[in-house]
């Protein structure tokens, strides 16, 4: 006669609960684990947004202060031409110091642009490194797991 392996003799509950004690405690350290983990990457998360966060303020702050010195640059550049006009004795000579005047402050003007962008874009990659850099550890430890 075949063991029949469904038979109830077949079955020690104290088996039983040694494997459902090894999976219960098994299952608890992995939360543990998991946990762990997870509280690391939120609290570096967290970092890595403040960080940003403050130099997205002091390149704010940078780009504004570039913004406030071109127009006190325009605004000083007007206020002479304004006086240099005051002073002018024909039309021909009003014609060449306005011919002047816009052509030095298109210049000026392009040089600001230049100036406000390289900044702007400096500011950007240094405001998204942190991000960039925290994305590229997860992704590591992602592909290492």
């Amino acid at each position: 006669m075949t063991k029949d392996i469904f038979s109830f003799t077949a079955f020690d509950p104290s088996k039983m609960q040694e494997s459902l004690r090894d999976f219960a405690e098994k299952g608890a350290a992995q939360s543990k684990d998991a946990y762990a983990k997870l509280k690391t990457a939120t609290e570096e998360a967290t970092k890595t947004v403040e960080a940003t966060v403050q130099t997205a303020q002091a390149g704010t702050v940078e780009i504004g202060l570039k913004a406030i010195d071109a127009l006190r640059t325009n605004a000083e550049m007007s206020l002479a031409h304004m006086e240099a006009l005051l002073g002018v004795k024909s039309v021909a000579e009003l014609v060449e110091l306005q011919t002047s005047f816009i052509r030095k402050q298109a210049e000026v003007t392009v040089e600001q642009a230049k100036s406000i962008q390289e900044t702007a874009k400096k500011v950007a990659e240094t405001v998204t490194k942190p991000g960039k850099d925290a994305a590229e550890k997860v992704m590591s430890t992602f592909k290492a797991a």
